[in-house]
């Protein structure tokens, strides 16, 4: 699929998720209707391959995408962030009949959350979720915490023990009896990720869907892949931050006490901050879209894994320190008066803090 298709499919959902965007953060609104209408156009299958239902897509096509959605709304991305994940991992085995399987659901349109955390004092590798026998079903029990995007998806894979005491995930429908999904985040930021509890209550599982917790996550280079996501937010909410603060500039008529101008868009030292938040977002992108075509690469040349990987970490030692730095600099022109020097702010740190986390 050209990019010119895939713009004229998804700029102007970009455009209505944005014009909601302040609204929902002020309300505390869940973007349900939103991400069921990417859904509905597709977004989710973007990565499945055209012969078996999506678009087929090149990463770096999906980066590029990730980044004007992020601009859009930062929470969005963030939540869709496992799905995409999954996508990625399920394609792996072509001859593996159960992901084909889980693959097919995801071109049908179908979302995937994840259940991997749990809150304090569980070991690594460890969980106080499990699978038990009773008689000839399996049940699973348990709860987990920062189940990220789990409250829009219609699959929920889930980290468990098995009756053995094996690590193994298991994936479940989310409106299947037992299965409580619960929007308690309380954190700083990404307040509509829903990133809450979701409490699995003797939840019947298909004995087929139960597989062994993946011990290489590079598959292909999944850490790197899920990293990037958190990068491609972060380059989006730069973009977001210079075109919201330079739209407040040009329209602001009250000027500061000490003010080297008549008007706030006419002093330099106001410009220089608009000129540096703008110069973070044009850097950025192209870094993120850099690390997406060294993982593209990677998928075809598997000696290039290591280089790609260390591309993206590359990104990650330089993308989220300027954007910090740039998102904070909004306060310099903006002081509290601005919904959206907030919004950026409020939507950068989280991501900054999650930038080399697996199950958000």
């Amino acid at each position: 699929m050209s990019d010119a298709e895939l713009h004229a499919r998804f700029r102007p959902l970009f455009d209505e998720i944005a014009a909601g965007a302040v609204e929902r953060e002020l309300h505390r609104r869940l973007p349900e209707k939103e991400i069921a209408a990417l859904r509905d156009a597709g977004f989710g299958a973007l990565r499945v391959p055209a012969d078996r239902g999506g678009s087929g897509v090149t990463l770096r096509q999906l980066f590029a995408l990730l980044v004007e959605l992020a601009a859009a709304d930062s929470n969005i991305p963030q939540a869709l962030r496992t799905h995409l994940a999954f996508a990625e991992l399920w394609q792996a085995d072509p001859d593996d009949a159960v992901l084909r399987g889980r693959l097919e659901q995801i071109a049908s349109g179908r979302l995937v959350g994840n259940a991997i955390s749990e809150r304090g004092g569980v070991v690594r590798d460890s969980s106080t979720t499990v699978l038990r026998r009773d008689g000839d079903r399996l049940l699973l029990d348990g709860e987990k915490f920062y189940c990220t995007g789990t409250l829009y998806a219609d699959l929920v894979d889930v980290v468990a023990l098995d009756p053995d005491g094996n690590r193994v995930t298991v994936l479940v429908e989310t409106t299947a009896p037992g299965v409580e999904r619960i929007d308690d985040w309380r954190g700083f930021g990404q307040k509509l990720t829903a990133s809450g509890t979701t409490r699995f209550t003797g939840v019947e599982v298909d004995p087929a869907q139960v597989r062994p917790a993946p011990v290489d996550r590079h598959v292909p280079v999944r850490q790197a892949f899920l990293q990037l996501v958190q990068l491609a937010a972060l380059a989006g909410i730069a973009r977001r931050a210079a075109d919201d603060v330079a739209a407040y500039v040009r329209d602001r008529k009250r000027n500061w006490p000490y003010g080297n101008a008549d008007l706030p868009k006419d002093d330099p030292l106001v410009q220089q901050v608009v000129g540096k938040v703008d110069a973070v977002a044009f850097t950025v992108a192209p870094t993120v879209d850099a690390a997406a075509a060294s993982l593209d690469r990677a998928l075809t040349e598997p000696e290039h894994a290591d280089t790609a990987e260390l591309d993206v970490y590359r990104a990650q030692s330089t993308v989220p320190q300027l954007v910090l730095d740039a998102t904070s600099d909004l306060f310099e022109v903006g002081g509290a008066s601005t919904v959206d020097v907030d919004r950026a702010l409020n939507g950068t740190v989280p991501v900054l803090s999650l930038s080399s986390g697996v199950s958000g």
